[in-house]
């Protein structure tokens, strides 16, 4: 798993390596890996133009443009434009605040041929974002702010829109939380960066939030740090190598049982949809087994043959967790079910309506009893009834919350979603899609993990594994067009089959 740091975490261990290098050291790092990124950038983008000349094509007579602002954020960028300029690139550098430049980045920006402007030059490949890095506050001042909403009309020499690198954090973003200040018209006060080159660690507003967004392509660049970031991680990335190491390992003694079973109590005479797309989530997973309890037993077996079903969750027989919610209605016959599901000693996930059904507390003994596992799987509005309140600018520390409050798994749904654990650690996964956000596909995702916990996955692996292979069928499915909650459920299988 990638770890991501606060602020706090990373500024000390900034001092703590730069006491250990001559003055300089750090930043001249930073600005290396900063020029080498744009320099292949600007090859990328002019090579198929000017072949013959290599990997020069790109720098070479460039047009790059540095917004500087007055911290160490814009030395990296005056740095960085210096290496450029040493390669032939015609380098400007846009001073926000001239008095308070970063002196010897600004004299050796000078000295390769860099040259300071007053207003952004008509022409520009490559604008390099050094406004604010991590110390900044509230979003961008009047004037940056300007300058970073004109740079969508800002068009380089091949007519094509100016590539926008971030340096170490989007400039205006809140680095600790991922959120984003917004103007009056709801426009961020924020650049948005087609790539972000990160110095050291990853922050939080280049993973979580509406920051991550305007963040692009994430680049980090090692410059020594890892020694010296000595405090937890504020939370960690889900990679693919995560998902593989946990994924159930079938053996030559394996069988249905040995593989789990997953019961479903989700879907309704109403709702049947709802526990088709559940069912279909449970058996794309590793289980050798569903069972289905509930009023949509005739569409579930008429979809899914291979389920046994049953009306009622006494009758189910023996399951190694159960997913409860989607499309169960809220009437009384739904109360009875959820409670006989966490009467059950077994690993349960909780969704849609079984939330509600917790909202008036009438539940919490059976909650506050329960020794096994609970993972519950709010989206916002969800999140708010159980709440009281939104998850506001911070969801990391909304989902820690909620997860200490419930002492249950909380998968809080979102382009970023965020799993915490009632101990406080937090997992964010980086594949989700808008292409998502559409009916029934939450239900799919419930069916999913509940198949992992079955499997026997901790339940904070099958939660951060269900939302990356979601994330990754949601992909998958919007490359035929618009997408429904029954194709994201038949992509999950060439995605699972691809892990290998």
């Amino acid at each position: 798993m990638g770890p991501v740091w606060r602020v706090a975490d990373v500024r000390a261990a900034e001092a703590g390596l730069m006491a250990t290098l001559p003055p300089g050291t750090l930043m001249q790092r930073a600005a290396a890996g900063l020029a080498r990124r744009c320099a292949l950038l600007l090859t990328d983008r002019f090579a198929a133009q000017r072949p013959d000349r290599g990997a020069a094509s790109g720098v070479y007579g460039a047009r790059v443009l540095l917004l500087v602002g007055s911290g160490d954020n814009g030395g990296d960028a005056l740095y960085a434009g210096a290496r450029l300029a040493r390669r032939g690139a015609a380098v400007a550098a846009l001073l926000l605040t001239p008095g308070r430049a970063h002196a010897e980045g600004l004299a050796a920006f000078r000295a390769a041929g860099g040259r300071v402007v007053d207003r952004p030059p008509a022409v520009v490949d490559l604008v390099l974002d050094g406004i604010v890095g991590i110390g900044g506050t509230g979003g961008l001042r009047e004037t940056a702010d300007q300058l970073a909403a004109s740079l969508a009309g800002r068009i380089g020499r091949d007519g094509a829109r100016a590539t926008v690198v971030a340096v170490d954090v989007p400039s205006g973003v809140v680095v600790d939380t991922g959120h984003v200040p917004v103007t009056d018209s709801g426009r961020p006060c924020a650049v948005h960066a087609d790539v972000t080159v990160a110095f050291g660690a990853l922050k939080p507003a280049l993973v979580v939030g509406p920051a991550a967004a305007l963040a692009g392509q994430v680049e980090l660049v090692d410059i020594g740090l890892g020694p010296w970031l000595r405090a937890a991680p504020a939370l960690r990335v889900v990679e693919r190598s995560d998902v593989i190491d946990w994924w159930p390992r079938l053996g030559p003694s394996s069988e249905k049982y040995s593989r789990g079973v997953v019961g479903v109590a989700t879907g309704s005479a109403t709702y049947p949809g709802a526990a088709v797309l559940s069912v279909g989530g449970a058996l794309a997973g590793p289980t050798g087994m569903v069972r289905y309890a509930g009023g949509a037993r005739a569409e579930v077996l008429h979809q899914h043959p291979s389920v046994i079903a049953t009306g009622r969750v006494a009758d189910t027989g023996r399951v190694q967790a159960w997913v409860c919610g989607s499309g169960l209605g809220t009437g009384e016959e739904s109360v009875a079910e959820l409670r006989a599901v966490l009467a059950a000693p077994v690993p349960v996930v909780l969704d849609a309506d079984a939330l509600t059904l917790l909202v008036d507390g009438k539940m919490a003994d059976r909650l506050r009893d329960r020794d096994a596992p609970i993972v519950v799987t709010p989206h916002d509005r969800e999140y708010a009834r159980l709440c009281g309140e939104t998850p506001g600018a911070d969801r990391v520390a909304a989902a820690q919350r909620l997860a200490a409050w419930m002492n249950a798994v909380v998968l809080l749904k979102g382009d970023r979603t965020i799993v915490a654990t009632p101990d406080g650690r937090a997992y964010v996964n980086p594949t989700g899609t808008p292409a998502l956000a559409t009916g029934g596909t939450g239900d799919v995702l419930a069916g999913l993990l509940g198949s992992l916990l079955a499997a026997g996955l901790a339940p904070e692996r099958a939660a951060a594994a269900a939302a990356y292979l979601h994330g990754l069928a949601g992909r998958e499915a919007a490359r035929g067009g618009p997408v429904t909650a029954p194709d994201v459920a038949t992509a999950l299988r060439p995605v699972i089959a691809g892990l290998g």
